[in-house]
């Protein structure tokens, strides 16, 4: 990537069959990375994903593109923070391809996220980071990102595996 002013970010549109093609391969460049699961996405994840996301009535999905090239990713979901009584935006993953990091474009998929989430009236954005991914740390501290609800308490993000219905394995 060159420089910064060919950047362009735009919301995922499900039918457009490069959005859809750009989803899957960002997204399993993420999973393959040792910060990501470290393996590629199965092949019916893949084949599920784009549908999944879709169909999902809370999801905002916002593409990067530079040179017309995908090369980030927000994946978003719209929520509801009861302490503030106010919709909150979940930015789920936030992914830029190895080659392309460092330009500015985490940055610029947090801005257009922030944008959404404010056209929505959301009281506050939410993420979540592996403590061992020490650049996303910083990128988000620098964006404004605080621990939790911004006091001195460590907060935690919990998951319990569970197996949907018509879900193999």
């Amino acid at each position: 990537m060159k420089s910064r002013a060919e950047l362009e970010i735009r919301e995922a549109d499900f039918a457009d069959p490069a959005h859809r093609s750009a989803i899957v391969e960002v997204l399993d460049t993420y999973a393959a990375d040792p910060i990501g699961a470290g393996a590629p996405l199965a092949a019916e994840i893949r084949e599920r994903l784009v549908s999944g996301l879709r169909d999902h009535p809370a999801a905002l999905v916002l593409l990067a593109f530079a040179e017309r090239r995908a090369v980030g990713i927000a994946v978003c979901f719209f929520g509801f923070s009861t302490f503030q009584a106010l919709p909150l935006l979940n930015i789920h993953d936030l992914a830029v391809i190895p080659e392309c990091r460092g330009n500015g474009i985490g940055r610029a998929l947090l801005r257009a996220a922030e944008a959404h989430a404010l056209r929505r009236g959301c009281g506050r954005l939410t993420l979540e980071v592996r403590d061992d991914n020490t650049p996303a740390r910083a990128l988000y501290a620098s964006f404004g990102f605080t621990n939790g609800a911004g006091n001195s308490t460590l907060t935690r993000f919990l998951s319990k595996p569970l197996r949907a219905a018509g879900q193999r394995g």
